[in-house]
């Protein structure tokens, strides 16, 4: 049994190819993982409500439903998308949600798994935001805006945040990383693994591990622990 860890695939329509990649991988590999671990942001937007979910992520939820069935652990980290996930994670799929990210023990090793939007401790504006967004007020008013209308601004919200991205180049902040890296090694991790900068990267550091696991929109990749050590991968294309 191996365990594994994605993040940003940003779903949003079945239909869309990297909605189906994932799907295609998560099926190939079920009944093999002893956890998924997801890294915030497997879906464009998503809001829990007591009792719906929305249309479009009813295939990965039912995935996810097998997966849970085959014996495979769920923990999901919030990201900057997908946060207040609910009671369909929290009771239906008996998931581990980690809002701030958290601990796990993995053979003996620690690992600390993150998004990666408050790795960077000078973005002071959007830690901000954040707190707002996840407070039990704001959750409180999202909830109430009828899912229709909450789908509809999610819609919207993403058309003008991709047409933004398309103006700017990828970016990874490699020595940002290795700094918040380093800083929980010392704090006796083992190793650190994060999303939420869409570019995939591997280092070693004295035996221990920083991921960044890159996405599935371009990448496709994630990390794999089994045998007692990390790889990072990307999925092979299906045939044809």
């Amino acid at each position: 049994m191996k365990d594994i860890f994605i993040a940003d695939a940003h779903l949003l329509d079945p239909a869309d190819g990297n909605y189906q990649r994932l799907l295609a991988f998560l099926q190939q590999q079920r009944g093999t993982i002893r956890h998924l671990v997801m890294l915030g942001d497997i879906f464009e937007f998503w809001l829990g409500y007591r009792h719906s979910v929305f249309a479009p992520f009813v295939p990965l939820l039912e995935e996810l439903r097998q997966q849970r069935a085959s014996g495979t652990e769920l923990i999901f980290v919030e990201g900057n998308h997908d946060f207040h996930l609910g009671p369909y994670f929290s009771k239906t799929l008996n998931c581990r949600v980690l809002p701030d990210g958290g601990d796990l023990e993995l053979d003996g090793r620690r690992v600390l798994v993150v998004h990666g939007d408050l790795i960077n401790p000078a973005d002071r504006g959007y830690r901000l935001l954040r707190r707002i967004l996840r407070c039990r007020l704001s959750r409180l008013l999202m909830t109430l805006a009828p899912p229709d209308l909450a789908w509809w601004v999610a819609r919207r919200a993403s058309h003008l945040s991709n047409r933004r991205k398309q103006r700017r180049h990828a970016y990874l902040p490699e020595q940002v990383l290795l700094g918040f890296a380093r800083e929980r090694f010392a704090e006796g991790y083992d190793a650190v693994l994060t999303g939420h900068f869409h570019l995939p990267l591997y280092r070693q550091l004295d035996g221990k591990v920083l991921i960044c696991l890159g996405d599935w929109i371009e990448q496709d990749s994630y990390a794999v622990f089994e045998h007692g050590a990390f790889a990072l991968k990307r999925a092979e294309s299906p045939p044809g």
